[in-house]
């Protein structure tokens, strides 16, 4: 069993709706799932609140792999134990992989054509435009505090003018993220 977060409310969610809710996450994310894993997570099906979601993705964010198939797994085992970790990753992963195959098999014979080279392009300028939404939307709700913006503003300045590799940010701002928790918390 993986650690339990800290909880706001627990409900039974079955395996049937795992599934369904997953694979809807896995078919409808493109350009990244985490935009369509707040909206299924939170505002559809309201299996956590927007903080357990907040919380849940940061772990999955800090581990190994793809945050979003981490927070699955997390979920997953929260709601169903192992079986429910095993139906959350097979769901966000299947379909996404058959779509994918079947993709780059019509780009691999349309891939000289201008248009689809644009299309692309305005593709990757979507998602990253829905990608910055979903943390904004994040934010606002989940009202991080002083020092939670603090260091979103680090993180800004780290990835976006120092150009540094997200791990790296992480894995330096998360110390910087602890102690100006602390100190904050002591003027109060």
């Amino acid at each position: 069993m993986l650690p339990e977060v800290a909880t706001e409310s627990k409900r039974t969610i079955s395996l049937g709706e795992l599934f369904r809710g997953f694979a809807t996450i896995g078919v409808l994310g493109f350009g990244g799932v985490a935009v369509m894993a707040r909206h299924v997570i939170v505002e559809k099906y309201k299996w956590l609140s927007e903080k357990e979601y907040a919380t849940i993705l940061g772990m999955g964010q800090v581990l190994p792999g793809a945050n979003v198939v981490n927070a699955s797994v997390i979920i997953g085992d929260r709601f169903q134990g192992v079986k429910g970790s095993i139906v959350c990753v097979l769901a966000i992963m299947t379909l996404p992989i058959l779509i994918l195959l079947g993709l780059a098999m019509l780009y691999n014979q349309f891939a000289y054509l201008p248009a689809v080279k644009v299309a692309l392009s305005g593709a990757g300028a979507a998602a990253a435009g829905m990608v910055i939404a979903t943390g904004l939307k994040m934010a606002i709700k989940v009202k991080p505090g002083l020092a939670g913006y603090l260091i979103i503003g680090m993180a800004i300045v780290a990835i976006l003018f120092y150009r540094l590799p997200l791990v790296y940010s992480v894995l330096a701002l998360l110390p910087v993220a602890f102690i100006l928790t602390l100190l904050l918390k002591k003027k109060k």
